[in-house]
């Protein structure tokens, strides 16, 4: 299929969006075949089935590069003590917070959360998401750890939609264990049997005092390396104790939150070529006021990428489109920057080279929109100009 009359925001150049004004894309099977300006299309695509797309702007498929989606239970009530005066690491201490999501997800069975999660994955389809990734952590236990990554697995079976998983064993400690006998009891073994099966892209981690420390982090990822697995790690969320500088020594795919981070971090996941994924979401729900240091990542040239955080607890948001308008509003992200995070730099996250711009040879996971300008797509609130979507090579 031959998609013509776009612009094409292809995403491709080291800065901007490499837009082609008057644009096509070439389609065969999964896969972009050629794109570039309409008038220098190859004669040998001259005859494929055309559609004309009557100056619509496309894009790379979105990617939301971090998520909590399967889980069960929710939230509410602590949204509530938060707006009564209540810290995110109050409600933590006194049995709330991410404990009490895993008493709900432990009591679903597969078919519990898998419809749980379900609606939430709509959700970012309907904005253009071709590409999510979902975390495990709310079991802490080996069963329910295995059951949630196997859920997320299914998803792609039962949506248009990529899924890549990481295991996050290290999210929180269970009530009534210490950290480490929890680390060598359950998370561990529990990451192994998830790598044995399978299930786990990548491995996760929560740096913070209200979960675990650098060096208890560190045995988590000294196994991941040596079972093969890439990792990433929320760090440096709530307080500074050296989490991105730990991911990047492990030369991590990304390091997420990042509010408390300093210049010396961004520092060392430039040079690691840690991605900075920043999440609004979590930011505008717990009324944070530390900003992450989008200037210093900026000065040192970290890719950002942009993400929802979907999950209960602190950023219950399902749109893509949203955390593209806060990157800008809250973060002072400009739009070509907030969508690169959502594209480019969210598959970068993910370790992911076959798509996130559009060129030949790149999956063809396309989102098609009407928009006048790109910056739309970041500037308006609460609405969705999805055209159509197309996941690989096929229209949804």
């Amino acid at each position: 299929m031959l998609l013509e009359n776009a612009r094409v925001a292809t995403l491709t150049g080291p800065v901007g969006l490499g837009l082609i004004p008057d644009g096509a894309l070439v389609v065969r099977g999964t896969d972009l075949m050629w794109v570039g300006p309409r008038g220098a299309l190859p004669d040998k695509f001259s005859d494929e089935d055309r559609l004309d797309l009557q100056g619509r702007l496309v894009t790379p498929g979105l990617i939301d590069c971090h998520t909590h989606l399967v889980h069960c239970g929710h939230r509410a009530r602590e949204f509530e003590m938060r707006l009564e005066g209540a810290s995110y690491e109050q409600i933590a201490r006194a049995g709330g917070g991410i404990v009490s999501t895993v008493e709900a997800t432990r009591a679903a069975s597969a078919s519990d959360l898998l419809a749980s999660a379900l609606p939430r994955v709509d959700a970012l389809i309907a904005e253009g998401v071709t590409t999510v990734e979902i975390k495990s952590g709310y079991g802490l236990d080996i069963e329910t750890e295995l059951r949630m990554l196997r859920t997320a697995r299914k998803i792609a079976h039962e949506r248009p939609i990529s899924v890549r998983t990481s295991f996050l064993g290290a999210h929180a400690v269970p009530k009534d264990q210490d950290a480490d006998t929890y680390l060598t009891d359950i998370c561990l073994p529990a990451l192994e049997a998830a790598v044995a099966e399978g299930l786990a892209d990548a491995v996760d981690g929560f740096c913070e005092g209200i979960a675990f420390s650098p060096d208890q982090i560190a045995r988590v990822f000294d196994r991941a390396t040596e079972l093969g697995v890439p990792v990433k790690l929320h760090a440096e969320q709530l307080s500074n104790l050296g989490g991105a500088r730990l991911a990047a020594s492990y030369s991590a795919l990304s390091a997420d939150h990042l509010e408390y981070a300093s210049d010396a971090d961004a520092a060392a996941m430039a040079r690691a070529g840690t991605v900075a994924v920043l999440l609004p979401g979590a930011f505008y729900t717990l009324r944070e006021t530390t900003l992450p240091p989008i200037g210093a990542l900026r000065a040192h040239g970290v890719s950002m990428a942009l993400a929802t955080d979907s999950n209960p607890g602190s950023s219950p948001m399902t749109s893509v489109l949203l955390a593209m308008n806060m990157g800008a509003t809250l973060f002072r992200m400009t739009p070509t920057e907030c969508l690169t995070g959502t594209t480019r730099h969210a598959a970068q996250a993910l370790g992911l080279q076959d798509r996130g711009t559009l060129a030949a040879g790149q999956r063809a996971d396309l989102a098609i929109w009407d928009v006048e300008d790109p910056a739309e797509l970041t500037y308006r609130i609460g609405f969705n100009p999805l055209w159509r979507r197309m996941y690989g090579g096929v229209f949804q």
